[in-house]
């Protein structure tokens, strides 16, 4: 078997983003919670492996396989402007288990006051951290700018749940179980904006085909965060819009009225 050649294009992702499922298949691995369990050793032996290969350095024995392997787990950890290792929760790898336990608490929690401000409390501080963890490498956040940010997005989180949870006390019990959608919703408004306002102040970076760096865009800035925004929210809907509907129906049910949720 000879040496890996050096012209494979790891700055993309593996599969065609033109399809459907080389996208789903980027993103699966993207976001795969297996890489959460890898240690801080296998962590840099991939760093070594993608960086090497970038300089033109081919890990002996290397196969393509190996080196996709390695540049997905690289990407999973690592954040792709400073390089910097992500605080574990921040990472992409985390987003399945992390929302899946916290929206799951925000569902069933949410008819008393005080677990309905704690777990919109917990979702918002989970969300800081994704977003900040997350931020273009280009367009730093100061301390305070990080505090306005969670401060806003939390607060608002919390006042339209209880709000909400307020002006549904005489309606339908389904209707309240929307609340944390719509508080969700409306903090995801609040958060990104705040939480990315320095890449509205100064752009984005913008590159050609060749990768070759052109300046900083507001504009460009200004769409991909209003794509984000709307993108969690909609990202937010089966989790949060369909189960209730789901449940709704099944309280209704006779095997579950013999021993009703309390």
């Amino acid at each position: 078997m000879g040496e890996l050649p050096l012209d494979i294009n790891i700055q993309e992702p593996r599969w065609d983003q033109s399809t459907f499922l080389g996208r789903a298949r980027h993103f699966f691995t993207v976001t795969d919670p297996r890489n959460l369990l890898l240690s801080g050793a296998q962590l840099e032996a991939s760093r070594n492996i993608v960086q090497n290969y970038r300089a033109g350095v081919v890990t002996p024995g290397l196969t393509e396989d190996q080196l996709w392997r390695a540049k997905y787990v690289y990407d999973s950890a690592f954040h792709p402007d400073t390089g910097e290792k992500v605080v574990l929760i921040g990472r992409m790898s985390a987003q399945v288990p992390m929302n899946m336990t916290i929206t799951g608490c925000m569902l069933t929690f949410y008819r008393k006051t005080p677990t309905v401000v704690f777990w919109q409390w917990v979702n918002q501080s989970f969300n800081a951290v994704v977003n900040y963890s997350n931020r273009s490498g280009d367009a730093p956040i100061t301390v305070r700018q990080l505090g306005t940010a969670y401060v806003s997005a939390t607060t608002g989180a919390v006042a339209t749940a209880l709000g909400l949870k307020s002006l549904t006390k005489h309606l339908p019990p389904l209707v309240g179980r929307f609340v944390p959608f719509a508080a969700v919703a409306a903090a995801n408004c609040i958060n990104i904006p705040l939480m990315r306002q320095r890449e509205l102040q100064v752009g984005i970076p913008v590159t050609d085909e060749a990768g070759q760096r052109l300046g900083h865009s507001v504009t460009a800035a200004k769409q991909g965060i209003f794509q984000v925004v709307i993108s969690r929210i909609c990202m937010a809907i089966p989790a949060m819009a369909i189960p209730p509907v789901i449940m709704d129906t099944l309280e209704k049910k006779d095997f579950l009225k013999v021993a009703p949720y309390k």
